[in-house]
This record gives structure tokens, C-alpha cells and sequence, in this order.
């Protein structure tokens, strides 16, 4: 009989199958069972709303064991999961690919400018200006056959303005000009470019001063004249007419040209004047149109490269901000997926505390997660935010405890408190499938010489992820202790209150009348 009635106690809850074989067969099925059901994600009692079980599934269904609707409902979360998954991922690779092309728009905007023969204008400019200088200085080639001094190196120097605060002034850069007509586009690199792109714009179109009485001076010491507008140039035309031609000649000859330059230099300048390639001479006009014509395109070229430069230092800091939005972009992605797949703090329908709020995780993703309150509203919490707060996880914890506080008079006796210290344990240890023996009556304090607070502490035998079993075996024993308060007549019973009552009589006073 005794062990009818235990196996009869221990199928109380409809959780839990237990088979009565023998006495050690029984103790190892009933802690296989307990484990099974303290891991097993079970769903809420009546006392929350149906549409929040019916999400959590059945109570009645021990681990391991699934009716064909959950299997279905399972099937259809899997592919919705996957496909999210992918849609997710689609869209890291895609910020990741525009992070990669922010990168290199600096390059590609190197080939673009290039693409529209900016290299060729550059190159002939820096030509035209070493006409200039070459013709308006002394006669080289004379003065080497003479003099002895060195002939046409063919290379121009530039006084370049550095704008530093450590080195103000001017530095002086040297380029030589054989080798850059020599140069190809696709050999030169971006570094000589913006040398000579920073030269062309800090430095503009200039002559040497030049006189035969300073024929000794060293070429340091020359003054430049800066050409700054088209009757400057008309002027320059003039001196260097003057200076290259023969006295009262009308015309520039090639003989005269020799004196200034090597022959293959004069090959290539005979071409830029209209009607020199036929003749070996060059007129007047034909200078100071040619002259007038170079300080033209060099301002063009000169307001190109400013707005390019402009353009370029704007999409530079467009650039700059979207690199730092896709940077915290891919920064919040990368905490997310670290949060999801590496801390992985918890898993569709287990039940957490976050902010003090308990709430059962109804849908993972990359980015977010879905929450379920106990009435239903749905939260969505950015696992980035998630991976900075701390969460209790219901699912993952071990056996869990609880508490039970009530106060009773202060005349109670000892044997009382004795007795239902008593009376409570022989509750807990008659019910193993629900609480473990261990537990403790306490009396916490005392206040007002009237009230003894007290305290039971139990632990369960499941943790609180199925919290309707948690509030239905927490009723039962707020009941049972109520019940053994009442055969053991403990009782609270408040001071005596002074009440103070006054009687205040009114006298209606009639006027008289008149």
C-alpha cells in the first residue's frame, strides 16, 4: 500500500511519467525526470492569456516529444530563419563591397582626370614656359661656345610657394624637360603628377629678366616677370623678339633660335608659330599671338585645376563621412553577430529579464531580436543595445529558489513557531517532485514590539522558465502555510489605536424681527 501511495504522489503533475519497477529503478528514473523537466521549455499555466501558451506549446508534452503541429510550426520558423539569415547577410556583403569602393574613389578619380588629356596640357604648358625662360634669358649656346659656360641643359626651374608654417618662402623645384615630353601617360606615376600639377598652379607663366649688361649675374640672381594679363604678354613678346632677333630683322630666323637652343629644340618650336615651318622664320605677330595664346590657356588650365581640386577636396570629405557612417554601420554589425553567435545568451523561447522586464524571445536575427511580453506586445531590441545590458536567462539557470515573507504577533509562542516550522517541512519533503527538502524558516526582525517579520525559503525543483508551474506550486504553499497558521492559531494583531472624539453643539441664534 505504501508504495501505491508513493507512486500516486509522484504522478501528481502531469509533467512527469513516473514507472514503479523496484526501489533503485525508481530513484533513477525520478531524477532523470526531474532533469528533463527543469531543462524542457514548457509553456504558461491558465493564469496568463491563451494566445502566449499557445506560442509556448503544451504543458503536457514532456522534452523530447513534439505532436505534428509543432513540428510543422518548427519547419516554418527554420525557413523563415534561413531566409532572413540570407537576406541579412546579403546585406553585411553589400556595406562591406561599398566600404571596399569608398576606398578607392581617389584612385579612380586619378584615372578619370587623366582620361580627359590632362596630362598632355599639363605637358605642354611646362614646354611653353621653358620657351619663354629659354628665349628671354641670355643666348646659352653663344655664351657656351664662347664664354664656356654650360649649354641648354633643357631643364626649368620653378620658385614654388610653401605655405608650411615652419619653412615660409619660396622653394625652388627643378624639372627636366627632355624627359617630360619623352614621358608617356601610362608611365607617369601619381606622385610626379602632383608635382607637377602643384607647380603649374603655385607658379605662373614667367619670363627672365635679362639685359647684356647682366650677362654675369648668376641665374639665382635673375628676376622673374610674372605675365598677369594679355597686355603683359603683348610686352613680353616684344622683349623677346627684341632680345632673340637680329638688330632691325623683322623676323626671328632659325639661325637665331640656335643661339638659345639645341637644334632638336628648335625643331619642336618651329611648329607652335603659323607659317614658321615653311619659312624658318618666325614674324612678330605670329609671337604675340602664340604668346598671348599660352598665358590664355595656361589661366585655363591653371581654373581647372583649381575647381578640379575643389571638387575633388568636397567628394574627399563626402567621402570622409560616408566612410564613417558604413564604418559604425559595420562596427554595429560586427557587435551584432558577436553578440548572436559568440556570447549567444540565450534561444527562441527561452524567458529573460531585461530592464526588470520578463519577457520569452519569440524570433533571432542578425541585427535585432523580437521579444514577447506577458501580455503579448511585441519589443524589438537591437542586439547591439542588447550586448551592453546584462540578462537573466530563465532556460540556462539551474534549480531556482524562491521566498515566502509574512509576520505574525510577537506573543507567539516558540512552540508554535517550532510546530510550523515542522508542519512545513513535513509539506516540503511529502512533495519531492515540486520543492527540495533543503530549506529555512527565519525571523527576520521585529518592529514596533507588535510584529515579528518572517520568512520561508524554499527551492524549487525546476527553474522559472515555465512560470505558470512556478506561481501554481507557490499558491499551493502560500495556502498550506495559511492553513497551518490557522490549526496553530498564530496570528497578527495591530496596537491599540486611541481614537480622539470631540462633540461640538450649535446654537442657531433667530433675529429678531422688526
Amino acid at each position: 500500500m505504501e508504495e501505491e501511495k508513493d507512486v500516486t504522489d509522484k504522478k501528481g503533475t502531469k509533467n512527469e511519467v513516473v514507472l514503479q519497477i523496484s526501489g533503485n529503478e525508481e530513484a533513477f528514473y525520478a531524477k532523470k525526470e526531474r532533469r528533463d523537466f527543469r531543462g524542457s521549455p514548457l509553456a504558461e499555466s491558465s493564469s496568463l492569456s491563451p494566445q502566449f501558451n499557445s506560442q509556448m506549446g503544451s504543458s503536457s508534452s514532456p522534452k523530447g516529444f513534439r505532436d505534428s503541429n509543432d513540428i510543422e510550426v518548427t519547419k516554418r520558423s527554420g525557413k523563415k530563419w534561413k531566409l532572413r539569415g540570407l537576406i541579412e547577410w546579403f546585406a553585411f556583403v553589400c556595406i562591406v563591397g561599398f566600404l571596399i569602393a569608398s576606398l578607392t574613389v581617389h584612385k579612380l578619380q586619378h584615372k578619370g582626370i587623366w582620361g580627359l588629356e590632362l596630362w598632355k596640357w599639363v605637358q605642354e604648358s611646362i614646354f611653353h614656359q621653358y620657351i619663354l625662360r629659354t628665349l628671354s634669358g641670355p643666348p646659352l649656346m653663344d655664351m657656351a661656345a664662347t664664354v664656356g659656360k654650360t649649354s641648354s641643359s633643357g631643364r626649368l626651374s620653378f620658385k614654388t610657394l610653401i605655405r608650411d608654417k615652419e619653412n615660409e618662402g619660396k622653394k625652388e623645384q627643378v624639372i627636366d624637360v627632355d624627359k617630360l615630353k619623352k614621358m608617356k601617360q601610362e608611365k607617369v606615376s601619381a606622385w610626379t603628377m602632383r608635382g607637377l600639377i602643384n607647380v603649374i598652379r603655385s607658379s605662373g607663366l614667367s619670363t627672365i629678366s635679362y639685359t647684356p649688361e647682366s650677362v654675369d649675374e648668376d641665374e639665382s640672381d635673375q628676376k622673374d616677370n610674372e605675365i598677369t594679363s594679355e597686355w603683359e604678354a603683348k610686352a613680353a613678346a616684344y622683349r623677346i623678339f627684341r632680345n632673340v632677333a637680329k638688330p632691325g630683322n623683322k623676323y626671328i630666323e632659325k639661325e637665331d633660335l640656335l643661339r638659345f637652343m639645341k637644334n632638336e629644340e628648335v625643331e619642336n618650336v618651329l611648329p607652335l608659330f603659323e607659317g614658321a615651318v615653311e619659312t624658318g622664320k618666325i614674324k612678330r605677330k605670329s609671337l604675340k599671338n602664340w604668346l598671348v595664346k599660352v598665358y590664355l590657356e595656361r589661366q585655363s588650365l591653371v581654373h581647372s585645376l583649381n575647381d578640379a581640386k575643389t571638387a575633388v577636396d568636397e567628394l574627399n570629405r563626402l567621402t570622409s563621412v560616408v566612410v564613417f557612417i558604413v564604418i559604425i554601420i559595420v562596427w554595429t554589425v560586427f557587435e551584432a553577430i558577436v553578440f548572436v553567435f559568440v556570447m549567444h545568451p540565450f534561444d527562441v523561447g527561452d524567458r529573460c529579464v531585461i530592464d526588470g522586464v520578463q519577457m520569452v524571445v519569440e524570433e533571432m536575427n542578425i541585427l535585432t531580436t523580437v521579444f514577447l511580453r506577458y501580455d503579448n506586445e511585441k519589443i524589438f531590441y537591437p542586439n547591439s543595445v542588447l550586448a551592453t545590458k546584462p540578462i537573466s536567462n530563465f532556460y540556462r539557470s539551474p534549480e531556482m529558489s524562491d521566498s515566502v515573507e509574512f509576520a505574525v504577533d510577537v506573543s507567539t509562542s516558540i512552540e508554535s513557531i517550532g510546530a510550523l516550522k515542522a508542519r512545513l517541512k513535513t509539506y516540503l519533503e511529502n512533495r519531492p517532485q515540486h520543492w527540495r527538502p533543503n530549506h529555512s524558516v527565519i525571523v527576520k526582525d521585529i518592529e514596533n514590539v507588535n510584529k515579528m517579520k518572517m520568512a520561508l525559503y524554499v527551492t524549487h525543483t525546476i527553474n522559472f522558465q515555465n512560470y505558470g508551474d512556478k506561481n501554481s506550486r507557490r499558491s499551493e504553499l502560500v495556502l498550506e502555510l495559511k492553513k497551518n497558521l490557522e490549526d496553530l492559531n498564530i496570528k497578527y494583531h495591530l496596537l491599540p489605536q486611541e481614537v480622539h472624539l470631540s462633540y461640538v453643539r450649535s446654537e442657531h441664534l433667530t433675529a429678531p424681527t422688526v
